[in-house]
Formats: C-alpha cells, structure tokens, sequence
C-alpha cells in the first residue's frame, strides 16, 4: 500500500469513528451507561457489533470516547466568543453550560459523579472541564486565567454549587426554566465574585453589565 492508499484508509477510519461516535450520542444522550449492552448499541447503530469493538476494544472505550467527544463542545463553547464583552461572555458560558447538561444528561450526569464507580479517566475528564470553566470564568471577570489561590479556591466552591444545582435541576425534569436556573447562577456568581474582592483586593468584581 503506498502513502496516498494509507492516507485515503486513515481518513475513512477516522470517518467511520466519528459516525459511530456521532450515533453513540444519541443512544447516550439520556440512557445510562448499564442501560445498554453491546448488543442493544450494535442493533440501535445498525452496525456489526466486532466494527465496535475494532475502533474502541470495549464498552467502556466506546463511552469514553463519545463523552470526551462531547465534552470537547463544552469546552470549546466555554473559551469562544473573546470579542464579546466580559460580563457577556460569563452570562454566555454559564448558558451554554446549562445546555450542554440539559442536552447530554447522561453524560453529564458521568462527568459530575465520576463515572462508572470510581473511573480515574472520567475524573480526569471532569477535572479538565472544571479547569477550562475556571479559566472562563476568570478571564471574563478579570480578564486572564491567572488569578491568587484564595480567588480560586472561591471560584471552585462557586462551581461545585452549580453542579450540585444543575443535577438537581435536570432530576426534577428542568423545572424551573434554563433560563431561570442561568440568571440564578450568574447572580450567585455575582455574590462570589464580590466576595473575592473582599478577601483579594487585586481581583476587583467587574461591574455589572
């Protein structure tokens, strides 16, 4: 096989991965990980269940790569949009956040709690989601990621109260609406970033848009 034969089977493989991936977001999207076997997956995709099994060597490689996949948009959503003005850009991180979890429930729900028992891969995943969230956070208030130890130990503690929020909103149907659990947040985000500024005098809170 020469270098253009590879290249042209690397790009059909990397194709055929996303599709599976793609339909494994479906199936996924509010099905837990123990609510479908293989079989059920290969039969709902429509697709041999070995094709599975070659891109991702098991059931838990195949979750893995769709919950990575779609915490990629999330992450990326998160560090978007730097032109708009900064207390736009958190206003729009924290909705685009909400949407995320109201739209893949089941993986969100993965992420939060850590998985499949205790999964170190999915903690690593949710530590970097936490991290980039963080970093959105602080470069919309203040306008870089960098930021005193103090500041972010109350911008963790910020973030921990809207995961605790949104499982809690997403088990009770949404009710209320996104759009009220988002002005709850970023006005709890207020309160915290006021706070920072009391203890950390050199991290002003933004003024209000």
């Amino acid at each position: 096989m020469n270098i253009s034969q590879q290249r042209g089977s690397t790009e059909r493989s990397q194709v055929r991965r996303a599709e599976l991936i793609a339909i494994g977001r479906k199936l996924f999207a509010d099905t837990s990980y123990d609510a479908l076997s293989m079989d059920d997956i290969a039969k709902q995709a429509g697709v041999a269940k070995g094709l599975i099994y070659y891109y991702f060597k098991s059931k838990r490689g195949y979750y893995l790569a769709i919950v990575e996949e779609s915490v990629a948009e999330l992450v990326a959503r998160a560090g978007s949009d730097t032109e708009l003005p900064r207390a736009e850009r958190v206003h729009r991180t924290i909705d685009g956040y909400l949407r995320y979890a109201e739209h893949h429930q089941a993986a969100y729900r993965t992420i939060v709690t850590g998985g499949v028992g205790f999964d170190s891969q999915v903690m690593a995943i949710r530590d970097a989601v936490r991290e980039e969230l963080i970093g959105a956070i602080a470069e919309g208030a203040y306008g870089h990621r960098r930021i005193p130890r103090l500041a972010r130990l109350a911008l963790i503690g910020w973030l921990s109260s809207v995961e605790a929020i949104t499982l809690d909103w997403l088990g009770h149907d949404g009710d209320p609406d996104r759009d009220t659990v988002r002005d709850l947040l970023v006005r709890t985000l207020r309160r915290t970033l006021d706070t920072i500024e009391e203890f950390v005098p050199e991290c002003p809170s933004p003024e209000p848009a």
